[in-house]
């Protein structure tokens, strides 16, 4: 079981980290937006968009280089065979270690095994554009499935002080949406959630694996 490079993925995941929220800070605004219970207009509309965006990539390098280097040193931890039906949960741990949020344990595995059936379709290892759309589509299919959660997060965020929803109850918030606009409620900004996440995830993951890559081939290249 090779040590694999820590100091890479760490580095990785912070300029990876910087990369998404510089260029898709605006989306996740918008997204916000129109899930609040205001109305998209009221909540803002297209104004200051990029408000918080030099503060938000501030923070995100070392969040993003902590969870990076946590994934990839579990998985190291927890080496199992390619091969293994144990794969899954691998990475599953993996990325609830690095960050517990049901988002990550969707999409870090759903990336993986579309790398794995890929590298198997063309009989070697994806190359970093490849690992760049598989993230996308794992991230897609994350946001999709998970924006009922996103709504109701938007909500008791947003909610009056002192309300059942202030709270934080995530069943209430969900059945006071539900009541209120039924289905589609629940699904409020999902497409754009889609488009914003399916983008981040090609860039975060397409960056991390080729900074990752370059990192690793100038270490190999030193004396």
């Amino acid at each position: 079981m090779d040590r694999p490079g820590f100091t890479a993925s760490l580095v990785a995941g912070g300029v990876a980290g910087v990369a998404v929220d510089l260029i898709l800070f605006p989306l996740d605004t918008i997204k916000t937006r129109l899930q609040s219970p205001q109305g998209f207009n009221k909540a803002g509309g297209f104004r200051g968009i990029y408000a918080g965006v030099p503060s938000a990539a501030i923070g995100s390098f070392p969040n993003a280089a902590a969870f990076f280097i946590t994934y990839e040193y579990v998985k190291w931890f927890l080496h199992t065979d390619s091969s293994s039906y144990l794969m899954p949960v691998k990475h599953m741990l993996a990325a609830s270690a690095g960050e517990v949020i049901p988002f990550s344990l969707v999409q870090f595995p759903l990336w993986e095994s579309l790398k794995a059936l890929w590298s198997w379709r063309q009989d070697h290892v994806v190359d970093c554009w490849q690992s760049a759309v598989c993230g996308a589509f794992a991230g897609g299919f994350a946001a999709a499935v998970t924006t009922p959660l996103d709504v109701a997060k938007t909500r008791i965020m947003l909610a009056k002080a002192g309300s059942s929803t202030a709270s934080g109850n995530v069943l209430s918030a969900l059945q006071g949406v539900w009541r209120t606009h039924g289905l589609s409620g629940l699904f409020a900004g999902v497409f754009p959630r889609m488009a914003a996440i399916s983008l981040g995830g090609f860039i975060f993951l397409g960056a991390y694996e080729q900074t990752r890559s370059l990192l690793l081939e100038v270490g190999r290249e030193r004396p």
